[in-house]
C-alpha cells in the first residue's frame, strides 16, 4: 500500500521532510507533497525555496550546513546510498577536517549503470552488511570501524586516521580490535597512539 497524495500542497509535510534532510527536499519528494513543477518555480521565485542543483532544493528557512553535501549525494541515489570514509568520520566528529569529496556507497549491482555523480561526490560499490551501517539522522552512513577501515584501504592522510581512530576508541565507538586495516596503514607512520 502507497503512500496516499495529499489533496492539495502540504507545506508541513514537505518542510518537515526537509527538515529530517538538512533542509533539502527532491522535486520528487515535492511532488508527493502535492507540489508541481509549476508551483514549486513559484517557491522558488518568491523565495520560500531555493535551488541547490539540478531536482534538488532547499527550504529557505534553513541555512546551508555542512551536512548539506552528504544529504545531496545520498538524495541524488534516490535514497539507495550510504555516505562513508571521510565524510562519515565528519559526521561522527571524529574529525575536523571536511573532506572536499562525499564518499557514497551504492549496492554492487549498481556498478554496471552508466551514472554521472554530481561534482564533488566519489562513488564506490559494495553490498554492506547490517552491521557496517548507521544513522546520522535519516541519513545512512557506514559504522565506525567500516569508516575508519575504508579511510586507511584509501590512504587517508596518516595524522587524520590517527587522531579518528583516537576519537573513536575514546568515545567507545570502536575497539583497537576492529581496526586491522587502519593498524597496517599506520604502521610505517609509527602505528596508533597508545
Amino acid at each position: 500500500m502507497g503512500v496516499a497524495t495529499p489533496p492539495g500542497p502540504a507545506w508541513d509535510l514537505l518542510f518537515e521532510l526537509a527538515a529530517s534532510q538538512a533542509g533539502l527536499f527532491t522535486s520528487a519528494q515535492a511532488a508527493a507533497a502535492g507540489y508541481s513543477a509549476q508551483l514549486l518555480l513559484h517557491h522558488v521565485r518568491n523565495g520560500r525555496v531555493v535551488r541547490a542543483q539540478r531536482g534538488l532544493y532547499r527550504v529557505l528557512h534553513f541555512l546551508p550546513s555542512e551536512e548539506e553535501a552528504a544529504f545531496a549525494a545520498w538524495l541524488w541515489s534516490g535514497g539507495r546510498g550510504v555516505i562513508g570514509g571521510e565524510s562519515a568520520l565528519a559526521l561522527y566528529a571524529l574529525t575536523d577536517a571536511l573532506p572536499r569529496d562525499v564518499t557514497l556507497w551504492l549496492p554492487e549491482a549498481w556498478r554496471r549503470r552508466r551514472l554521472s555523480a554530481p561534482p564533488n561526490v566519489v562513488v564506490a560499490h559494495a553490498d554492506l552488511a547490517q552491521d557496517e551501517r548507521a544513522w546520522f539522522g535519516a541519513l545512512p552512513i557506514t559504522a565506525p570501524a567500516r569508516s575508519l577501515n575504508d579511510c586507511a584501504r584509501r590512504a587517508a592522510e596518516p595524522d587524520l586516521l590517527r587522531e579518528a581512530c583516537a576519537r573513536a576508541v575514546r568515545r567507545g565507538l570502536v575497539t583497537r580490535s576492529e581496526l586491522g586495516d587502519v593498524v597496517r596503514a599506520l604502521e610505517p607512520f609509527g602505528g596508533l597512539a597508545p
